[in-house]
């Protein structure tokens, strides 16, 4: 078993050339599709075109749009020029985007019009005013001194920003050569992918990713699926997120197959990609499997030619595996688990796992990584059975946190391995199970949320003294978002309140769904506050006032 050497561009081109009329890309509601040959032909139009307003290699490119189609363009164009592609949460607001700006040094932003309740145009003209008065290219922003292009993904024109069919013919007007000598400066081991995450402490932190990170996990995710060329894939989880980009695009370029995308999650949309496009696999979390089932059109749709597929971003229940193996025809589904720092999965289960332990584990290491199970007090690695924080070490882990040396080094040791934050234990048969985390981290629906984010600018309310997040035993999504206050002497807030302080300015699954007004903390002796006790008395606290949890 050797690692594949490879750029995210030779891996296109050598299915352009091999099978240049498979279909790669289709969007089955308007009947788009690209085979290899003419998505290729199309990267290296807008690669060209990215070369033709400045963008050089190494430079940090953000995206940010739901999945719509020249969003994977932007994905390889960025790629073959060996600028690195930043991608950003669709569920950013204000206050979010204004971070990762500055953090990511980015020197050109890509965006859609919006998303939802979100106008990204309105956004970026909102925190760059300069830009409705300066000519494309030539950009100078106080706030954002790098920053020097903006592209809007689509036909529209914005004062100040390219758009994408304006690149393209660019593009188509710059020789060749220009670009064929710029790939072979390339390294499979360059960073061109850089994703944001609350890791495993503090703020969001850019993970660096290189072509060796995300091809290789891809093919081995593919391989654990049984995955060749005839399969076909209904995409809907987020191209911002590593299940979307790693586990989706680069499990289906590595084995020449086909991606059948979701602009943006609708369960119908998917139950009909699924028929018109004979799907043989289908990804999701559980909230959107179980959203497909329960669909009253469910029963008209034919899935017969599902197979496999992969559920992951937070435990599925007994009984939606069930469902989705006898009524989705999913026998060969399989569970995946890792982190955005580790390209991102670890372990996975495999197509003829029994149903317990698809349910009950998270399977085992992929091939030519390394997993164990340590002490977190002693860094020790531990027996089979016993509980400890689940580490990682290979190819896949990333090569750092943008510009935070120190936080990288929190999270590798010397020796290499990745500490996950999370604990967990191994079975004798050499599976892995989840069973708690040490970081303070909660997951909502698959979503990342770092409570120290959500403190920090809830503090800025004048009427709070102290507040603490923690997560909320939840259900439906695993964990809410629960924030636990305390108000200064002689001020008031109600929920509502906080709520309305929170919206537009940070992104909706981040908002506590649930708030609670307390006198005091529970703490240790030592006066550290025990954010785990704060999950046990939120439980208490809903079932007091008759409030379901959900």
């Amino acid at each position: 078993m050797k690692l594949l050497e490879k750029t995210l561009g030779e891996s296109l081109e050598k299915w352009a050339q091999e099978t240049p009329e498979q279909d790669f890309v289709v969007y089955a509601d308007r009947n788009l599709r690209f085979s290899y040959a003419e998505f290729n032909q199309r990267v290296d139009k807008l690669a060209k075109g990215l070369l033709s307003i400045g963008i050089k290699k190494g430079d940090h490119v953000g995206i940010w749009g739901t999945n719509v189609p020249d969003w994977l363009t932007f994905t390889f164009a960025t790629a073959k020029i060996g600028a690195v592609l930043v991608t950003i949460n669709t569920n950013y607001k204000l206050h979010e985007l204004e971070y990762l700006l500055k953090n990511a040094d980015l020197t050109t932003l890509c965006l859609i019009d919006g998303w939802r309740d979100s106008d990204y145009v309105g956004m970026v003209n909102e925190l760059i005013p300069e830009l409705k008065d300066c000519q494309r290219g030539y950009l100078t922003s106080e706030k954002f001194p790098v920053l020097k292009n903006v592209v809007f993904i689509g036909q529209e024109k914005h004062k100040g920003m390219y758009n994408t069919p304006e690149l393209i013919l660019a593009g188509a007007h710059i020789d060749d050569d220009e670009l064929n000598v710029l790939k072979k400066q390339l390294d499979p081991h360059d960073v061109i992918n850089m994703q944001y995450t609350s890791g495993t402490t503090g703020f969001p932190k850019g993970v660096m990713l290189t072509h060796v990170n995300i091809l290789n996990n891809g093919y081995w995710i593919g391989e654990c699926q049984n995955f060749t060329e005839k399969d076909r894939l209904c995409l809907a989880p987020p191209l911002f997120h590593c299940f979307g980009l790693v586990l989706g695009v680069m499990a289906i370029l590595t084995h020449g197959a086909t991606l059948v995308m979701i602009e943006s999650f609708d369960p119908l949309l998917v139950l009909a990609s699924v028929q018109k496009e004979k799907c043989t696999a289908l990804y999701g979390v559980p909230t959107m499997f179980i959203a497909e089932l329960n669909h009253p059109m469910f029963d008209l749709f034919d899935l017969s030619t599902l197979r496999t597929g992969i559920m992951a971003g937070s435990p599925c229940p007994m009984e939606t595996m069930r469902e989705v193996i006898d009524k989705m025809h999913m026998k060969d589904v399989t569970i995946a688990y890792g982190l955005t720092e580790a390209s991102p999965v670890m372990t996975q289960t495999r197509v003829d796992d029994p149903i317990d332990v698809k349910v009950g584990t998270v399977g085992r290491e992929l091939p030519l990584i390394e997993v164990k199970i340590v002490n977190p007090e002693t860094g020790d690695e531990l027996a089979t059975g016993e509980q400890g924080e689940v580490c990682c070490r290979g190819y896949n882990i990333m090569k750092g946190y943008y510009n935070n040396p120190e936080a990288t080094a929190a999270a590798i040791d010397q020796d290499g391995w990745l500490h996950s934050g999370d604990l967990g234990v191994k079975t004798e048969e050499g599976n892995y199970k989840i069973t708690g985390r040490i970081k303070d981290m909660i997951i909502r629906g698959g979503e990342n949320i770092y409570p120290r984010e959500i403190e920090e600018f809830l503090y800025q309310m004048p009427e709070i003294k102290d507040i603490q997040v923690a997560g909320v035993p939840s259900p439906k999504y695993g964990e809410q978002v629960g924030a636990f206050i305390i108000l200064h002497e002689n001020k008031v807030l109600n929920e509502e309140d906080v709520k309305d302080y929170c919206r537009g300015n940070i992104s909706r699954f981040k908002i506590p769904k649930y708030i609670f007004f307390l006198k005091e903390y529970p703490q240790t002796a030592s006066g550290k506050i025990q954010k785990f006790k704060l999950r046990d008395l939120s439980t208490e606290l809903l079932k007091q006032q008759n409030i379901e949890i959900i």
